[in-house]
This record gives C-alpha cells, sequence and structure tokens, in this order.
C-alpha cells in the first residue's frame, strides 16, 4: 500500500511539474513584415494566449534581434543575417520554425534608374545595415557593377526610412521590404530590384531560440509551430478576415495591398527535402527544424 501511495505522489508530481512547464510563458520577438503575418493572426485569434505564449513587437529586425539578445525574449524571427549574428553572442542559437521564403518581398527602391545610378557621382544609401538589407544592396551592386565608393551609407530603422523625401536631386537607394514599401512608393520611388529577380541571395524566414530552450520546451513549441500552420492555412482560406485581424500590424496597408503583399513570399512551413537540403549549408540544421 505505501509504493501505491508513492508512486500515485511521484504521478501527480511530475503531472503537476509538467502542467506548470506548459503553462510558462514566454515571449517571440518580432517586426512588421508580411511573413510573420501568421504569427499576427494567432495572437489576434487567441491561440498564441492558449499557449501562453505573448509577441514582443520591434519596429526593425535589428531591433527584434537585440530584444532577444538581452534576454526580454526566448524566441525570435530572423532572416539568415540576424541569425548569424546572434549566433556571435548565442552560440546554440538554432532555426525551429521555417516560416517562409522572401520571393520579393524585399527591394530596391530608387528615383533613378539603374543607368542613372552608375553613372552618378554619388549615390544616399538608406537601409537597415546589421540586417539582411545589407546583404540584398550588395547583391544588387555586385549585378549592377556600381562602385561601391560612391555610395554614401546611411543606417536608418524602417520607420526613420519612412520619412525620406523624394527628391530628383540626387541619386537615392532605399532597401526595404514589405509593408514599408507601400507609402514610399506612394511618394514617388520605384522599384529597381527584389528577392524575386536578385537570384544571387535567398531570404529565409525563421523562428529561432536556443537548443537549450528547445530541449525545455519542444512540447510547447511543437504546439506553436500547429499554430503557425493552422494560422497559414486560415490565412489563405480566408483572406478578407485575416486582413481586418493583422491590418494593426503591418501598418497603412488596404486589402489589396494586403494580397498583392501576400505574393511577394512563399510559405516554407512544410518544406521540401531540396530546399532542407540547400539551407542546411546556411546552417539551418534538419534536425532542430520541427515539420
Amino acid at each position: 500500500m505505501k509504493q501505491i501511495i508513492l508512486l500515485l505522489s511521484l504521478l501527480i508530481f511530475f503531472s503537476s511539474c509538467s502542467n506548470e512547464n506548459s503553462q510558462k510563458e514566454f515571449k517571440i520577438s518580432t517586426n512588421s513584415w508580411i511573413g510573420y503575418a501568421p504569427l499576427f493572426y494567432a495572437n489576434e485569434k487567441g491561440y498564441l494566449d492558449k499557449l501562453n505564449i505573448q509577441l514582443f513587437m520591434n519596429v526593425s529586425l535589428a531591433e527584434a534581434a537585440e530584444i532577444f539578445n538581452i534576454g526580454k525574449a526566448q524566441m525570435v524571427t530572423t532572416t539568415q543575417h540576424e541569425f548569424y549574428s546572434l549566433k556571435n553572442t548565442s552560440p546554440s542559437l538554432i532555426p525551429v520554425i521555417l516560416m517562409d521564403r522572401s520571393n520579393g518581398g524585399d527591394l530596391i527602391l530608387s528615383n533613378k534608374t539603374i543607368d542613372e545610378l552608375k553613372k552618378a557621382d554619388k549615390i544616399y544609401a538608406y537601409l537597415e545595415i546589421d540586417s539582411i538589407n545589407a546583404e540584398i544592396l550588395k547583391s544588387f551592386i555586385e549585378k549592377n557593377n556600381i562602385d561601391i565608393q560612391k555610395i554614401n551609407f546611411i543606417d536608418q530603422d524602417q520607420a526613420e526610412i519612412q520619412d525620406v523625401s523624394y527628391t530628383t536631386k540626387k541619386p537615392i537607394l532605399i532597401v526595404t521590404y514589405v509593408p514599408y514599401d507601400i507609402n514610399l512608393k506612394k511618394k514617388g520611388f520605384k522599384e529597381i530590384a527584389s528577392t524575386k529577380a536578385i537570384d544571387s541571395i535567398i531570404v529565409i524566414d525563421a523562428l529561432c531560440t536556443t537548443k537549450e530552450f528547445l530541449k525545455q520546451n519542444r512540447t510547447k513549441i511543437q504546439e506553436l509551430k500547429k499554430v503557425i500552420d493552422r494560422s497559414i492555412d486560415e490565412i489563405q482560406l480566408h483572406p478578407k478576415n485575416s486582413y481586418e485581424l493583422v491590418k494593426g500590424y503591418i501598418g497603412d496597408m488596404s486589402y489589396q495591398e494586403y494580397l498583392d503583399s501576400l505574393e511577394t513570399i512563399k510559405w516554407i512551413n512544410k518544406p521540401s527535402k531540396d530546399l532542407l537540403k540547400r539551407i542546411e549549408k546556411l546552417g539551418y540544421k534538419e534536425e532542430y527544424i520541427i515539420k
């Protein structure tokens, strides 16, 4: 009888610990980007609340990474640039949930044509320097044989870049992403390149965390993956409803602009073997990716 009572006590204890762990809150550091719409949607639908997960919204990729870096969030949305940067301070960082691949969602705007930029004596380039923006600009410069020496790099987050005035007096390059491109285009800036046409770069968005956090919270992260998959399905099935739910996260965007923006990404929440093999070279180890 004593053994039975002891066994029951142990079962209750471990069940309590397991339940406590499943209810433990954690935060995801993220920023405004159409590829993260499933997280915004899940947040508004209450799916994240049921998992006791909160979103920590930021104005830039770099800021989202920094919030994770200083320990205010346990997971972070990244491109491979932020992933590489964060690994310097968090060596055990790993991508665990793939979100999307940019297919025109990261782009370069300008007030000049490419030929005019080549002939210019000086070019003013606005971008988030410590982000994937820098790699996109580098690929664009190399592809079009533009002299990097004549580029004046201006480091600003996307909110600050929104204040750049349209002018024809000086050549301007802006590296941006959806939805921040919309207002800039309304000012008069034209798209001259994007990840749809720059073949030399692949931009992957993923949710990352540390190996230790994954080990301690695998079940909950698996549930989060199910929530993301469900949200993507519902966004595709009910775009109008999803727009009403996420528009507060993606800026001043009309419904048609929202639909157009969704066309600039490809969901990779159900990655093919070919893609997994390709991104293995980027450090995205299949063994840690929850599918």
